[in-house]
Parts: C-alpha cells; structure tokens; sequence
C-alpha cells in the first residue's frame, strides 16, 4: 500500500468547468440559522464531497461570498449549487412541492436512526439547525421524519458541520452501495 499522490488524487475527481454534466445524488442540505461561518463552509465542503444536489441557506445563516467561508469549504462554493432564501419554510414547502421529503437532523421523540433510511426516502432535504437551539419547531411541523446519529458518550450532541458530514456519507452509502 503507497499514498497517492495529489496528481493521482486529482485525475479521479471532477473537473469544476464540466462539474454540471454529473448526476447529483438526490440530496439537497437546508442549513436554518447556522452561527458559525466556519460550520458553513465545513457543510460546504462535506456537501460536495457527498455530491449534494444543492444547498439552502436561511435565517442569519452566512452565505458567500465570505473569505472565512472559503478558507474552510476551499472552494466547494463553486461545485456546489447553493441558494439563500430568508424564510426557510419558503425552501421547505418549494421542495415539497417537487416531491423532495423533509427530514430534520434532530433528536426528536419519533425519530430514527439514520442508517434505516431507505432509497425509498430519497429525493431528501436535510435540516441543519442552529448550533445551540437546534432544528426550530416549525421545520421540524413541516418534516416529514426526523433522523438522529447515535450519541454513545455523555454528550447530546456533536458539531452540526460534523454531524453533517456523518449523515451525508451514510445517505451516500444507503443510494450507491
């Protein structure tokens, strides 16, 4: 076993001038009221690694263009379709329209863990909520379930652009593998 190396890294992945001729996974990231800017640009990273179809932005959370947002998402701003809408409720019901489930991150009395998400449940926007108050109330009304990750430890919870990457991966594997 050897490392590669970032030309043999970069000849597997895809170029940002044809980015859009690639089917996107079925995937689409509402991030309600994030704080932290880094967070933003952390979701935007894991969301092109996940190949999301697009990004939502609401509430006060930050959106580009910002230069602490891409230190961290180093680009992914550009391979990723991102939109800001003020009202997320707007996003929500836009996306239901479309035939696109809702599914809160959240620990709710009714929620499931998200490995037993199904390719049925796809398409899926996943809610992201504020990194202390989390998903708000009204969004999760408007879910149609809730997923959770496990929390083994002490804690409740983990950082919201780390649980993303978390759920985004496990959804990957749920559609492809």
């Amino acid at each position: 076993m050897r490392k590669l190396t970032h030309a043999e890294i970069k000849a597997e992945r895809k170029d940002l001038t044809v980015i859009n001729n690639y089917k996107r996974n079925p995937i689409y990231v509402l991030c309600d009221n994030i704080r932290s800017i880094f967070n933003v640009g952390a979701i935007f990273r894991a969301s092109d690694g996940a190949f999301v179809e697009k990004i939502y932005l609401t509430g006060y959370t930050p959106y580009p263009p910002r230069k602490e947002i891409e230190k961290v998402a180093l680009g992914a701003t550009l391979s990723v379709p991102w939109e800001y809408v003020k009202d997320p409720l707007d996003a929500v019901r836009d996306l239901k329209q479309k035939g696109i489930k809702i599914c809160s991150l959240e620990l709710t009395d009714n929620g499931k863990m998200i490995w037993d998400l199904k390719k049925e449940d796809f398409p899926l926007c996943i809610i992201l909520g504020n990194e202390i108050t989390g998903v708000a109330k009204e969004l999760i009304d408007e879910s149609d379930f809730a997923v959770e990750l496990p929390m083994l430890g002490m804690k409740q919870s983990l950082n919201v652009s780390v649980a993303t990457g978390i759920a985004l991966y496990e959804m990957v594997r749920i559609l492809n593998y």
